[in-house]
């Protein structure tokens, strides 16, 4: 569902969002009696749905409100319930986690616009920054959110290689692999569930593009709750490490460097960042097993995200090109298992 048409609202944009943008609009006092009065700027980034900006002019006319409208990708439902995704959004809101909801019509919702910088692929790489990082999602990882506490990561991997096979044809199937990724599932569950594990609320997606910076009080606030899901923490951290390969405001978003993924000193200095947040002195011993242990889930990261990238190839509309990430992805896969063989003694 397209909102732009020269920077304002179009007449053809859903009945639902005009009423709800200006029922909006009203609470914060300012009346607004044409729809070319909202002036529309996309976001870049998002890969799950489309992000724009909505400004408009208050009742002074020398100031500008601004909220974000989020238009859900088409498809995108196969990968989350958006009921249980809005409760989410809705109960961080209340933890003082993340933007408030203000709306929400058929296709979309409106949310609270963030007064702060979206980070970017080099903002990952800033030892301050990534320790201010860290120390969120230590925070994140801590949050007791409603709802069974199970881990997701097994049975989400399983239900999207299922509809993956359902969605590629024979020749495509045969390309990824598919048929033998169920026994690698199997075999990575196993070998990963061995062992203590700390299990928390994972926001199983942060990429840069998912983290915003206010650059006066350097506070850190984590968007985009989609994926957010119980799971191990070394999961999470093994997925933010992955993510430090992208970047996905280049002229070629999809490709992946994992020449520049971090060093074992860098993650190191992340996990111990992390770990001592919470107020206590991490051991040398605890940062070196949250260290090997992140590095095995990156096993898994890579099959979600490969799975992730088949299906959204097939259901999704944005400029994006699924399928090749999803090459990179099931590549890093196998090259990093064989790197792990012995570790993990698949």
């Amino acid at each position: 569902m397209a909102i732009k048409k020269n920077g304002f609202i179009p007449s053809c944009a859903p009945e639902e969002l005009k009423k709800v943008l200006k029922a909006v609009a009203s609470e914060w006092g300012d009346m607004i009696k044409d729809m070319e009065e909202f002036h529309v700027v996309p976001l870049k980034g998002a890969l799950t749905n489309e992000v724009f900006q909505i400004n408009w002019p208050t009742k002074h006319g020398d100031l500008h409100q601004k909220v974000l409208v989020r238009v859900y990708g088409e498809g995108v439902e196969v990968f989350f319930n958006r009921d249980d995704e809005i409760r989410t959004f809705e109960c961080m809101s209340k933890h003082g986690q993340g933007p408030r909801l203000l709306g929400r019509f058929p296709d979309g919702r409106i949310e609270e616009f963030i007064h702060a910088r979206t980070l970017s692929a080099a903002d990952l790489r800033d030892p301050e920054i990534s320790s201010l990082v860290a120390a969120k999602l230590r925070e994140f990882h801590n949050l007791d959110m409603p709802g069974p506490k199970d881990v997701l990561l097994w049975k989400r991997l399983r239900t999207w290689l299922s509809l993956s096979k359902k969605f590629c044809s024979p020749e495509a199937a045969k390309e990824f692999g598919l048929d033998i990724l169920g026994d690698e599932i199997s075999i990575l569950e196993k070998e990963l569930s061995q062992g203590y594990q700390e299990i928390g609320f994972c926001h199983n997606d942060l990429q840069y593009g998912n983290i915003m910076m206010d650059e006066e009080t350097r506070v850190i606030t984590l968007i985009d709750y989609e994926y957010a899901s119980y799971n191990p923490i070394a999961y999470d951290l093994a997925n933010h490490f992955c993510e430090m390969a992208a970047n996905y405001h280049s002229e070629t978003p999809h490709i992946l460097d994992f020449s520049i993924y971090p060093d074992t000193d860098e993650r190191r200095r992340f996990i111990r960042a992390y770990v001592a947040s919470s107020g206590n002195e991490p051991s040398d011993a605890e940062v070196e097993q949250l260290l090997v242990d992140a590095e095995k889930y990156t096993l898994a990261n890579h099959l979600f995200w490969g799975l992730w990238g088949i299906i959204s190839g097939h259901v999704n509309k944005i400029d994006f090109n699924y399928l090749e990430y999803a090459r990179q992805r099931f590549q890093q896969y196998w090259f990093k298992k064989t790197l792990a063989l012995e570790s993990l003694t698949l």
